[in-house]
Parts: C-alpha cells; sequence; structure tokens
C-alpha cells in the first residue's frame, strides 16, 4: 500500500479523465465530505485530495492514487 503525506502531487482516474490534484491530509476515521460518507478507518486509510482544476474535494483509496513527480 502506497502512503502519501500532504501536499504530494498525485492523479486519480475519474469518468472524465485522470485528474491531478494534492493530498491535503490522511483520513483514518469514518468522516462526510458534502453529501458522501467516508468509510475510513486506521485499518484502510483514505486520502482527502483537492483537485487542482476545480478546487473540489475527495476522498479516495491509497491504491487509487498515484504519485506525481
Amino acid at each position: 500500500m502506497s502512503d502519501f503525506t500532504q501536499g504530494d502531487k498525485v492523479s486519480w482516474n475519474t469518468s472524465q479523465g485522470r485528474t491531478h490534484g494534492r493530498v491535503k491530509r490522511k483520513l483514518t476515521s469514518p468522516t462526510d465530505i458534502g453529501s458522501h460518507h467516508v468509510a475510513a478507518s486506521k485499518d484502510e486509510p483514505q486520502y482527502l485530495v483537492v483537485s487542482d482544476k476545480t478546487g473540489k474535494e475527495a476522498a479516495h483509496k491509497p491504491d487509487a492514487l498515484r504519485k506525481e513527480s
């Protein structure tokens, strides 16, 4: 499993294609982002990311993210 830190440049797939952004923080407990419930835990963390293009936040599992240089 990949480990990301705050500020890392990452990309992920969306229905519109590949999106780029930055890691805001690691989520290790259940939380809500807008109307979406994120079932994160210490054993299965997710990452809160912010899109460079739209500025919107989303949560993704580590295997959905790819670190960019």
